[in-house]
């Protein structure tokens, strides 16, 4: 959303005839006008959530960026891009107040058992950056999935800036970030593949382990070999990431269950395109003082994960599809496709 002062601060890449009465507002409208429309279950923010250097009060700015958020009672969660410390709040300030935010669900970082009590947990240390968690999303109450994940959400810090060899660069997922994912998928396919037992009577065979989708916002370099394939929306931009291959993309793989992962940073770019079986997409421009195109109306992504039904229950994840929304006369919806049928993997 790239956020500064609200009504002070100007937008960028807009018709001349927007400018004059164009500010923060619109991103604050755009927003509304996207959760009155699509009346989604949850909200996702992927970084650059405000423009640190367009503001002096990072605090002020950040309750502003996310009041459509919070107003609308949704739950929501959020990572950290690589413009959001700038001004008076370092990254950790930022994610420890983003976590305490009305109806948020973001964490600072992960949670593991704490070895003094079962039921007490502590935050992980040793991990790199702020804002590193998982979500767990349970099948409908009453179903026999209603206590175990049927959806994973996993949000990572790509960090800000970085010196390399002498050279700077964005930032990257560090080694620890990945060993923690990894960690976490292998305990959640134990979960799966043990003999599970509802109301009493055993499943018969072994659950599949729950789709995973990944929130982060500086996109890795694989993502350029896209510019040489099939895509789904439109590429304007050349990818801003890291020097740095830190084996992201080998890491999800290997997890097996990650369908979609979902970036920022580039706001020219808003497809989608599939590397090794993983689809990545960019959101496009949704805020009204993030760079754009004269011309190039803001947009959002929007995903639908469907359940599929069995002798009227609800179980697993069917279908995972995505689509964008402009903010245009008609609140167009466009690019709408499927990111993961379970069908088309039997």
């Amino acid at each position: 959303m790239h956020y500064g002062q609200g009504l002070i601060t100007r937008c960028r890449d807009v018709s001349p005839s927007e400018f004059k009465y164009c500010s923060d507002l619109n991103t604050t409208r755009f927003v509304k006008r996207l959760i009155e429309i699509e009346k989604p279950d949850f909200l996702a923010f992927t970084g650059d959530n405000i423009f640190g250097s367009s503001t002096p009060d990072a605090a002020e700015s950040l309750f502003k960026a996310f009041q459509p958020a919070i107003e609308s009672g949704l739950p929501w969660a959020a990572v950290l891009g690589n413009h959001d410390q700038e001004s008076t709040m370092n990254r950790e300030e930022l994610m420890t107040l983003i976590s305490l935010m009305d109806y948020s669900v973001s964490q600072v970082n992960p949670f593991v058992q704490n070895l003094s009590g079962q039921r007490e947990r502590a935050l992980l240390t040793g991990i790199d950056g702020f804002g590193n968690y998982n979500l767990s999303v349970h099948g409908p109450y009453g179903s026999l999935f209603s206590n175990f994940s049927v959806l994973n959400l996993f949000f990572l810090d790509s960090g800000d800036r970085a010196t390399v060899e002498g050279r700077r660069t964005y930032g990257w997922i560090r080694e620890s970030q990945l060993n923690w994912l990894r960690g976490f998928s292998q305990a959640d396919q134990d979960e799966h593949g043990e003999c599970n037992h509802f109301g009493g009577s055993p499943l018969t065979r072994k659950t599949p382990p729950a789709p995973a989708l990944g929130f982060f916002h500086i996109p890795i370099p694989e993502i350029r070999q896209l510019y040489y394939q099939k895509v789904i929306g439109q590429f304007q931009e050349a990818v801003a990431c890291s020097s740095v291959h830190s084996g992201v993309l080998k890491s999800l793989v290997s997890m097996k269950n990650v369908k979609g992962v979902f970036i920022g940073h580039d706001h020219n770019n808003d497809f989608c395109g599939n590397l090794d079986g993983i689809w990545f997409c960019y959101g496009g421009n949704t805020g009204y003082h993030a760079y754009g195109k004269v011309g190039w109306v803001r947009r959002a992504r929007v995903v639908l994960v469907e359940l599929s039904e069995k002798e009227k229950s609800w179980t697993g994840v069917q279908k995972i599809s995505t689509w964008k929304r402009l903010d245009d006369e008609l609140s167009s919806k466009i690019d709408e496709q499927v990111l993961w049928d379970q069908n088309s993997e039997k």
